[in-house]
Protein backbone atom coordinates (compact mmCIF):
# COMPACT_ATOMS: atom_id res chain seq x y z
CA UNK A 1 0.00 0.00 0.00
CA UNK A 2 1.18 3.30 -0.99
CA UNK A 3 2.28 5.51 1.64
CA UNK A 4 -0.24 8.91 2.88
CA UNK A 5 0.68 12.06 1.92
CA UNK A 6 -1.12 13.84 4.17
CA UNK A 7 -3.73 14.76 2.11
CA UNK A 8 -5.79 11.62 1.81
CA UNK A 9 -4.40 10.79 -1.46
CA UNK A 10 -1.27 8.30 -1.45
CA UNK A 11 2.27 9.12 -2.99
CA UNK A 12 5.15 6.23 -3.95
CA UNK A 13 7.78 8.06 -1.99
CA UNK A 14 10.47 9.64 -4.53
CA UNK A 15 7.63 10.33 -7.16
CA UNK A 16 5.32 13.28 -7.17
CA UNK A 17 2.91 13.92 -9.81
CA UNK A 18 -0.16 15.98 -10.47
CA UNK A 19 -3.82 14.37 -9.10
CA UNK A 20 -7.02 13.75 -10.73
CA UNK A 21 -7.77 10.32 -12.25
CA UNK A 22 -9.74 7.35 -12.18
CA UNK A 23 -11.12 5.05 -14.87
CA UNK A 24 -13.60 2.09 -15.45
CA UNK A 25 -10.26 -0.71 -16.02
CA UNK A 26 -8.87 -2.32 -12.69
CA UNK A 27 -5.43 -1.31 -11.62
CA UNK A 28 -4.32 -4.39 -13.15
CA UNK A 29 -6.20 -4.41 -16.53
CA UNK A 30 -4.58 -0.71 -16.71
CA UNK A 31 -0.46 -1.65 -16.86
CA UNK A 32 0.51 -1.99 -19.92
CA UNK A 33 -2.25 -0.37 -21.17
CA UNK A 34 -2.08 1.64 -24.44
CA UNK A 35 -3.92 5.31 -24.13
CA UNK A 36 -3.06 7.04 -27.28
CA UNK A 37 0.75 7.15 -27.79
CA UNK A 38 0.84 6.63 -23.70
CA UNK A 39 1.84 3.11 -22.63
CA UNK A 40 1.21 2.59 -19.06
CA UNK A 41 3.72 1.49 -16.68
CA UNK A 42 2.76 1.68 -13.02
CA UNK A 43 0.47 3.27 -10.34
CA UNK A 44 1.72 5.89 -9.09
CA UNK A 45 -0.40 7.76 -7.17
CA UNK A 46 -4.45 7.68 -5.60
CA UNK A 47 -6.34 10.64 -4.23
CA UNK A 48 -10.15 11.56 -4.34
CA UNK A 49 -10.25 12.96 -7.87
CA UNK A 50 -8.66 9.04 -9.09
CA UNK A 51 -5.53 7.35 -9.42
CA UNK A 52 -2.57 8.81 -11.09
CA UNK A 53 0.04 6.50 -13.49
CA UNK A 54 3.05 6.85 -15.25
CA UNK A 55 3.30 6.13 -18.69
CA UNK A 56 5.65 6.31 -21.44
CA UNK A 57 4.96 8.76 -23.91
CA UNK A 58 6.17 6.45 -27.10
CA UNK A 59 6.19 9.63 -29.01
CA UNK A 60 8.66 11.90 -27.84
CA UNK A 61 10.49 9.45 -25.61
CA UNK A 62 10.00 10.37 -22.07
CA UNK A 63 7.74 9.39 -19.07
CA UNK A 64 4.65 11.76 -18.05
CA UNK A 65 1.72 10.97 -16.04
CA UNK A 66 -1.54 10.06 -16.93
CA UNK A 67 -4.70 11.32 -14.38
CA UNK A 68 -7.48 9.52 -15.30
CA UNK A 69 -11.04 11.54 -14.82
CA UNK A 70 -13.49 9.93 -12.41
CA UNK A 71 -16.75 8.12 -14.15
CA UNK A 72 -19.48 10.36 -12.58
CA UNK A 73 -17.33 13.18 -14.38
CA UNK A 74 -16.52 11.94 -17.50
CA UNK A 75 -20.40 10.62 -17.83
CA UNK A 76 -21.45 14.79 -18.01
CA UNK A 77 -21.00 15.54 -21.31
CA UNK A 78 -21.01 19.48 -20.59
CA UNK A 79 -18.62 19.33 -17.72
CA UNK A 80 -16.38 17.54 -20.01
CA UNK A 81 -16.45 19.83 -22.63
CA UNK A 82 -15.57 22.52 -20.02
CA UNK A 83 -13.05 20.85 -18.73
CA UNK A 84 -11.27 19.91 -22.00
CA UNK A 85 -11.60 23.89 -22.81
CA UNK A 86 -10.18 24.65 -19.78
CA UNK A 87 -7.64 21.86 -19.73
CA UNK A 88 -6.73 23.43 -23.27
CA UNK A 89 -6.14 27.40 -22.20
CA UNK A 90 -3.80 26.26 -19.37
CA UNK A 91 -2.13 23.75 -21.80
CA UNK A 92 -1.89 26.28 -24.55
CA UNK A 93 -0.58 29.04 -21.91
CA UNK A 94 2.67 27.23 -22.28
CA UNK A 95 3.61 27.91 -18.70
CA UNK A 96 7.29 27.07 -19.59
CA UNK A 97 8.13 28.16 -15.50
CA UNK A 98 10.98 26.50 -13.97
CA UNK A 99 8.31 26.19 -10.40
CA UNK A 100 5.17 24.84 -12.44
CA UNK A 101 4.21 21.27 -13.13
CA UNK A 102 2.96 21.63 -16.84
CA UNK A 103 -0.32 20.32 -18.63
CA UNK A 104 0.34 18.35 -21.59
CA UNK A 105 -2.62 17.45 -23.19
CA UNK A 106 -5.98 15.86 -22.83
CA UNK A 107 -6.54 12.30 -24.36
CA UNK A 108 -10.04 10.65 -24.93
CA UNK A 109 -10.06 7.27 -26.30
CA UNK A 110 -13.37 6.21 -25.22
CA UNK A 111 -12.77 3.92 -22.07
CA UNK A 112 -9.80 6.38 -20.80
CA UNK A 113 -10.64 9.98 -20.56
CA UNK A 114 -7.27 11.67 -19.24
CA UNK A 115 -4.81 14.47 -18.44
CA UNK A 116 -1.37 14.04 -19.75
CA UNK A 117 0.54 15.91 -16.89
CA UNK A 118 4.32 16.65 -16.34
CA UNK A 119 6.05 13.54 -13.90
CA UNK A 120 7.65 15.43 -11.23
CA UNK A 121 10.03 13.43 -9.19
CA UNK A 122 10.97 14.48 -5.67
CA UNK A 123 8.68 14.35 -2.18
CA UNK A 124 6.09 16.99 -1.30
CA UNK A 125 6.24 19.46 1.38
CA UNK A 126 3.09 17.65 2.73
CA UNK A 127 5.87 14.65 3.22
CA UNK A 128 8.43 16.71 4.48
CA UNK A 129 6.11 18.39 7.21
CA UNK A 130 5.66 14.59 8.64
CA UNK A 131 9.52 15.21 10.52
CA UNK A 132 8.62 18.81 12.23
CA UNK A 133 9.21 22.42 11.13
CA UNK A 134 11.28 22.96 8.58
CA UNK A 135 14.49 25.45 9.43
CA UNK A 136 14.03 29.22 8.84
CA UNK A 137 15.80 29.55 5.94
CA UNK A 138 15.58 26.02 3.84
CA UNK A 139 11.78 27.25 4.41
CA UNK A 140 12.21 31.09 2.72
CA UNK A 141 13.80 28.98 -0.09
CA UNK A 142 11.21 26.80 -0.58
CA UNK A 143 8.31 29.22 -0.45
CA UNK A 144 10.22 31.77 -2.91
CA UNK A 145 10.08 29.58 -5.11
CA UNK A 146 6.26 28.82 -4.85
CA UNK A 147 5.89 32.62 -4.68
CA UNK A 148 7.24 32.94 -8.16
CA UNK A 149 5.29 30.07 -9.15
CA UNK A 150 1.76 31.92 -8.03
CA UNK A 151 3.20 35.56 -9.33
CA UNK A 152 3.74 33.76 -13.22
CA UNK A 153 0.12 31.98 -13.55
CA UNK A 154 -1.70 35.15 -11.60
CA UNK A 155 0.06 37.34 -14.62
CA UNK A 156 -1.66 34.86 -16.81
CA UNK A 157 -4.77 35.05 -15.51
CA UNK A 158 -4.65 31.64 -13.45
CA UNK A 159 -5.59 31.11 -9.90
CA UNK A 160 -4.80 27.91 -8.30
CA UNK A 161 -7.50 27.61 -5.69
CA UNK A 162 -6.12 24.63 -4.36
CA UNK A 163 -2.70 25.46 -2.64
CA UNK A 164 -1.46 23.17 -0.29
CA UNK A 165 1.46 21.02 0.90
CA UNK A 166 0.67 18.10 -0.84
CA UNK A 167 0.69 20.27 -4.12
CA UNK A 168 4.38 21.21 -3.79
CA UNK A 169 7.14 18.82 -4.78
CA UNK A 170 10.14 19.26 -3.87
CA UNK A 171 13.63 17.85 -6.20
CA UNK A 172 16.53 16.69 -4.85
CA UNK A 173 18.20 19.88 -5.99
CA UNK A 174 16.26 21.89 -3.83
CA UNK A 175 13.68 23.37 -6.29
CA UNK A 176 9.55 22.71 -5.94
CA UNK A 177 7.39 22.70 -8.12
CA UNK A 178 4.01 23.49 -7.58
CA UNK A 179 1.09 21.08 -8.96
CA UNK A 180 -2.70 21.66 -10.39
CA UNK A 181 -1.95 24.86 -11.61
CA UNK A 182 -6.11 25.77 -12.44
CA UNK A 183 -7.80 22.27 -12.01
CA UNK A 184 -10.00 23.40 -10.12
CA UNK A 185 -11.59 25.90 -11.44
CA UNK A 186 -11.34 23.48 -14.64
CA UNK A 187 -13.05 21.05 -12.35
CA UNK A 188 -15.66 23.02 -10.86
CA UNK A 189 -19.58 22.92 -11.00
CA UNK A 190 -21.47 25.90 -12.29
CA UNK A 191 -23.82 25.01 -9.29
CA UNK A 192 -23.17 27.44 -6.48
CA UNK A 193 -22.46 25.35 -3.68
CA UNK A 194 -24.48 25.12 -0.51
CA UNK A 195 -23.35 25.63 2.71
CA UNK A 196 -25.29 21.88 3.25
CA UNK A 197 -22.71 20.63 0.58
CA UNK A 198 -19.72 22.39 2.34
CA UNK A 199 -20.17 20.19 5.06
CA UNK A 200 -20.21 17.22 3.28
CA UNK A 201 -16.86 17.41 2.02
CA UNK A 202 -13.79 15.68 3.34
CA UNK A 203 -10.48 17.12 4.30
CA UNK A 204 -9.30 16.85 0.88
CA UNK A 205 -12.63 18.49 -0.15
CA UNK A 206 -12.68 16.18 -3.44
CA UNK A 207 -15.79 15.20 -4.40
CA UNK A 208 -17.47 15.33 -8.04
CA UNK A 209 -19.15 18.19 -9.18
CA UNK A 210 -17.70 20.26 -5.65
CA UNK A 211 -14.38 21.51 -6.16
CA UNK A 212 -13.58 23.72 -4.14
CA UNK A 213 -9.79 23.47 -2.55
CA UNK A 214 -8.38 21.73 0.53
CA UNK A 215 -11.00 22.96 3.63
CA UNK A 216 -8.07 23.41 5.78
CA UNK A 217 -6.20 25.78 3.17
CA UNK A 218 -9.02 27.41 1.89
CA UNK A 219 -9.46 31.41 1.99
CA UNK A 220 -12.22 32.78 4.78
CA UNK A 221 -14.20 33.84 1.19
CA UNK A 222 -13.43 30.64 -0.35
CA UNK A 223 -14.36 28.46 2.49
CA UNK A 224 -18.29 30.76 2.38
CA UNK A 225 -18.60 29.26 -1.31
CA UNK A 226 -18.04 33.47 -2.86
CA UNK A 227 -16.13 33.77 -5.80
CA UNK A 228 -12.28 34.29 -4.99
CA UNK A 229 -9.41 35.67 -6.76
CA UNK A 230 -5.75 35.58 -6.47
CA UNK A 231 -5.84 36.83 -2.67
CA UNK A 232 -7.47 33.24 -1.94
CA UNK A 233 -3.98 31.89 -3.19
CA UNK A 234 -2.33 34.72 -1.33
CA UNK A 235 -4.16 33.29 1.60
CA UNK A 236 -3.03 29.80 1.31
CA UNK A 237 0.39 30.99 0.49
CA UNK A 238 0.30 32.28 4.12
CA UNK A 239 -1.05 29.24 5.75
CA UNK A 240 1.96 26.79 3.83
CA UNK A 241 4.33 28.98 5.17
CA UNK A 242 3.41 29.50 8.77
CA UNK A 243 2.97 25.57 8.46
CA UNK A 244 6.70 25.04 7.02
CA UNK A 245 7.95 27.40 10.01
CA UNK A 246 6.25 25.90 13.09
CA UNK A 247 5.59 22.44 12.06
CA UNK A 248 2.09 22.02 12.38
CA UNK A 249 -1.69 22.53 10.70
CA UNK A 250 -2.83 25.75 11.53
CA UNK A 251 -6.88 25.60 10.91
CA UNK A 252 -7.37 21.48 10.72
CA UNK A 253 -9.32 19.99 12.99
CA UNK A 254 -10.82 16.75 13.36
CA UNK A 255 -13.99 17.40 11.01
CA UNK A 256 -14.42 19.39 8.31
CA UNK A 257 -16.99 21.44 9.51
CA UNK A 258 -14.39 22.36 12.55
CA UNK A 259 -11.76 23.01 10.26
CA UNK A 260 -14.13 25.23 8.03
CA UNK A 261 -15.02 26.92 11.32
CA UNK A 262 -11.61 27.42 12.47
CA UNK A 263 -10.69 29.13 9.64
CA UNK A 264 -13.59 31.70 9.46
CA UNK A 265 -13.51 32.01 13.40
CA UNK A 266 -9.77 31.64 14.83
CA UNK A 267 -6.73 33.56 14.51
CA UNK A 268 -3.36 31.91 13.58
CA UNK A 269 -0.83 32.51 16.33
CA UNK A 270 2.41 34.56 15.02
CA UNK A 271 3.96 33.90 18.62
CA UNK A 272 4.80 30.30 17.61
CA UNK A 273 6.93 31.27 15.32
CA UNK A 274 10.67 30.29 15.32
CA UNK A 275 12.67 33.05 17.67
CA UNK A 276 14.75 33.47 14.05
CA UNK A 277 11.64 34.48 12.06
CA UNK A 278 12.73 37.63 10.30
CA UNK A 279 10.67 40.63 11.53
CA UNK A 280 9.62 41.35 7.60
CA UNK A 281 8.52 37.72 7.27
CA UNK A 282 6.45 37.95 10.27
CA UNK A 283 4.69 41.04 9.34
CA UNK A 284 4.02 39.17 5.82
CA UNK A 285 2.41 36.43 7.04
CA UNK A 286 0.05 38.72 9.26
CA UNK A 287 -1.02 40.82 5.82
CA UNK A 288 -1.10 37.48 4.18
CA UNK A 289 -4.11 35.77 6.59
CA UNK A 290 -6.17 38.36 7.20
CA UNK A 291 -9.55 37.32 6.79
CA UNK A 292 -10.96 40.40 5.18
CA UNK A 293 -9.92 39.97 1.52
CA UNK A 294 -9.81 43.83 1.26
CA UNK A 295 -7.42 44.48 3.58
CA UNK A 296 -4.95 41.06 2.78
CA UNK A 297 -1.59 41.40 0.58
CA UNK A 298 -2.94 42.24 -2.99
CA UNK A 299 0.12 40.77 -5.21
CA UNK A 300 2.20 37.65 -4.55
CA UNK A 301 4.62 39.24 -6.61
CA UNK A 302 4.96 41.87 -3.40
CA UNK A 303 5.40 38.50 -0.78
CA UNK A 304 8.10 37.36 -3.47
CA UNK A 305 9.98 40.90 -2.69
CA UNK A 306 9.71 40.79 0.89
CA UNK A 307 11.23 37.42 1.19
CA UNK A 308 14.10 38.32 -1.21
CA UNK A 309 14.93 40.90 1.01
CA UNK A 310 14.71 38.82 4.26
CA UNK A 311 16.79 35.70 2.75
CA UNK A 312 19.52 38.67 1.95
CA UNK A 313 19.09 41.01 4.89
CA UNK A 314 21.45 39.22 7.58
CA UNK A 315 23.82 38.69 4.85
CA UNK A 316 23.96 42.62 4.44
CA UNK A 317 23.42 43.45 8.61
CA UNK A 318 24.13 40.48 10.24
CA UNK A 319 23.38 41.49 14.16
CA UNK A 320 27.16 42.01 15.32
CA UNK A 321 28.62 43.42 12.51
CA UNK A 322 27.05 47.00 13.46
CA UNK A 323 28.47 46.29 16.95
CA UNK A 324 32.15 45.98 15.68
CA UNK A 325 31.50 48.72 13.41
CA UNK A 326 30.40 51.31 16.32
CA UNK A 327 33.23 50.12 18.22
CA UNK A 328 35.53 50.78 15.73
CA UNK A 329 34.36 53.89 14.88
CA UNK A 330 34.17 55.35 18.87
CA UNK A 331 37.55 54.28 19.28
CA UNK A 332 38.78 56.26 16.12
CA UNK A 333 36.60 59.01 17.53
CA UNK A 334 38.54 59.02 20.46
CA UNK A 335 41.93 58.97 18.94
CA UNK A 336 41.26 61.99 16.72
CA UNK A 337 39.66 63.68 19.77
CA UNK A 338 43.05 63.19 21.27
CA UNK A 339 45.31 63.93 18.76
CA UNK A 340 43.27 67.25 18.69
CA UNK A 341 43.75 68.27 22.08
CA UNK A 342 47.42 67.43 21.90
CA UNK A 343 47.67 69.65 18.85
CA UNK A 344 45.71 72.76 20.50
CA UNK A 345 47.86 72.34 23.69
CA UNK A 346 51.29 72.10 22.28
CA UNK A 347 51.79 75.81 21.27
CA UNK A 348 49.48 77.26 24.85
CA UNK A 349 52.32 75.31 26.33
CA UNK A 350 55.22 76.79 24.07
CA UNK A 351 54.19 79.89 24.52
CA UNK A 352 54.39 80.08 28.01
CA UNK A 353 57.13 81.82 30.43
CA UNK A 354 60.70 80.43 29.60
CA UNK A 355 61.98 78.24 32.36
CA UNK A 356 64.66 80.62 34.17
CA UNK A 357 67.23 79.98 36.88
CA UNK A 358 66.71 81.08 40.06
CA UNK A 359 68.02 84.85 40.63
CA UNK A 360 69.77 84.93 44.04
CA UNK A 361 71.07 88.78 45.19
CA UNK A 362 73.37 89.42 47.84
CA UNK A 363 73.68 92.78 49.87
CA UNK A 364 75.62 94.13 52.43
CA UNK A 365 73.85 94.32 55.77
CA UNK A 366 74.91 98.00 56.61
CA UNK A 367 73.13 99.01 53.28
CA UNK A 368 69.76 96.97 54.35
CA UNK A 369 70.48 98.83 57.55
CA UNK A 370 70.30 102.05 56.14
CA UNK A 371 67.38 101.67 54.01
CA UNK A 372 65.20 104.91 54.16
CA UNK A 373 61.76 104.25 55.21
CA UNK A 374 58.84 103.74 52.65
CA UNK A 375 61.44 102.87 49.98
CA UNK A 376 60.56 100.26 47.97
CA UNK A 377 62.51 97.42 46.02
CA UNK A 378 61.71 97.56 42.26
CA UNK A 379 62.96 94.45 40.01
CA UNK A 380 64.10 95.15 36.69
CA UNK A 381 62.02 93.65 33.76
CA UNK A 382 64.18 91.10 33.04
CA UNK A 383 64.49 90.43 36.63
CA UNK A 384 68.05 90.51 36.67
CA UNK A 385 68.49 93.96 38.94
CA UNK A 386 66.95 94.63 42.07
CA UNK A 387 67.07 98.77 42.96
CA UNK A 388 66.55 100.14 45.89
CA UNK A 389 67.31 103.44 48.08
CA UNK A 390 69.87 103.96 50.99
CA UNK A 391 71.35 106.29 53.28
CA UNK A 392 74.97 107.40 52.33
CA UNK A 393 75.48 110.26 54.97
CA UNK A 394 74.35 113.12 56.10
CA UNK A 395 74.32 116.73 54.75
CA UNK A 396 75.88 120.46 56.22
CA UNK A 397 72.52 120.24 57.84
CA UNK A 398 72.28 116.80 59.31
CA UNK A 399 70.20 115.32 56.81
CA UNK A 400 70.68 111.79 55.75
CA UNK A 401 71.58 112.17 52.29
Amino acid sequence: MLPANGDGAHTRTGTLQLRLCHSNLCDVDMIGKQVAHYTITEKIGAGGMGDVYRARDNKLGRDVALKVLPDAFAADPQRMARFKREAQILASLNLNHPNIAAIHGVEDTGDVRCLVLELVEGETLASLLERGAIPVDEALKIVVQIARALECAHEKGIIHRDLKPANVIVGADGGIKVLDFGLAKALADDTATTDSELATLSPTATRAGVILGTAAYMSPEQAKGKEVDRRADIWAFGVVLLELLTGRSIFRRETVSETMAAVLMTEPDLEELPRETPVAIRELLARCLRKDPTSRLRDIGDARIHIEEAKSGPERSAPAAPSVQATKAWWAFAAMTLIALALAWAPWRRSGPPDQPTLRFRQDPEDILNLIGGTALSLSRDGKYLAYVVRQGTDPNGRSI
